[in-house]
């Protein structure tokens, strides 16, 4: 079976490959464009939409791209590498690795419910699953996706009626270009801050479809105008004197996420697996080892094994917990 470790990243030390590390590695995957899963490394593989999307943010790469399309198996030494899609974010994608000792697949982040705007979620069965875990607890079960729309829809609505701007907070990747499109038929018109419009203008470059938009400015907003922000970038509207901020988060579904963001409202709106989708999974895969990592890892570790499944936590405790018990 592939052997699996974790330092700064999941590692293959038989293949010598890296998935997702972080700092600057020899030969690594890239599952999707997101800063936390990128880096400078010397030679990667990944999708296109994801290298068009890091050139936007990071600029020209130093390294080699070995750019592979879903589901086409390419060799690399003495082992091969298939993409399928992960459903997170437009471009991103699981990486099954075929070698002599077995087959691993690697999730990066994964949804298994159709965003709308990213490649529906692909599996295989395969020995080991490397999986990310982010809401690997039982109290994460996120609402109908189209609860969840027209639960936003409806706050951006009475926010314009009570003469307030909508504001909502959704990372500039992904989260806020579903959100753009879920406003397609509403009546409202989309403002988008300069770092969710450049990303949407790669998606449209990749030949996805949006509805009307403008790039938001300091200047002011129409009357039925809807701001799309990253979270991180409070000081967008801090000129706009009446507003409503809402945040469009899986951690929406903890009660204390309006306090602990300061923002006025919270909607469940993700782009990961949620718990049941998790243990959904691992039964669709059927693996022989599971590998946990990010997020609830140990906790959703020890679940799999509450269930007869052999399971562990990459970088974990584990063993010494089997021990002790």
């Amino acid at each position: 079976m592939i052997e699996v470790r974790h330092d700064r990243g999941v590692h293959l030390p038989g293949e010598d490959i890296w998935l997702d590390p972080s700092g600057s590695r020899d030969f690594a995957f890239i599952s999707h464009a997101h800063s936390d899963h990128t880096g400078r490394h010397r030679e990667v593989i990944l999708t296109e939409a994801t290298s068009l999307l890091m050139r936007e943010r990071l600029g020209r790469p130093k390294g080699i791209e070995h750019i592979i399309g879903f589901r086409q198996p390419v060799g690399f030494r003495d082992f091969e590498v298939e993409l399928l899609p992960a459903g997170h974010v437009l471009g991103s994608a699981q990486c099954l690795i075929r070698t002599h000792a077995g087959t691993a697949l690697y999730t990066g982040d994964f949804r298994l419910r159709d965003g709308g705007c990213a490649e529906t979620l692909e599996h295989v069965q395969a020995d080991v699953l490397i999986m990310e875990t982010t809401f690997g607890l039982p109290r994460y079960v996120f609402p109908p996706q189209h609860e969840v729309i027209a639960a936003i829809v409806q706050f951006c609505l009475s926010t314009i009626e009570g003469g307030a701007t909508p504001v909502l907070l959704a990372y500039s990747l992904g989260k806020a270009q579903e959100t753009l499109a879920a406003l397609a038929g509403t009546g409202l018109e989309a403002a988008l801050h300069p770092s969710v419009w450049k990303m949407t203008r790669v998606y449209e470059q990749l030949g996805v479809k949006f509805p009307p938009y403008t790039q938001h400015s300091a200047e002011a907003l129409s009357a039925n105008a809807v701001l799309i922000c990253p979270p991180n970038a409070r000081a967008a509207f801090d000129h706009i004197s009446r507003r409503r901020v809402a945040m469009l988060s899986g951690w929406a579904i903890d009660p204390r996420t309006i306090y602990r963001m300061s923002v006025d409202a919270a909607f469940p709106l993700s782009d990961h697996a949620d718990y049941p989708d998790l243990l959904r999974y691992v039964e669709m895969v059927k693996p022989s080892r599971v590998f946990t990592h990010h997020g609830f890892a140990k906790e959703f570790a020890r679940d799999l094994r509450a269930r007869g499944i052999e399971a562990w936590t990459l970088g974990g405790t584990d063993q010494l917990e089997l021990l002790l018990g």
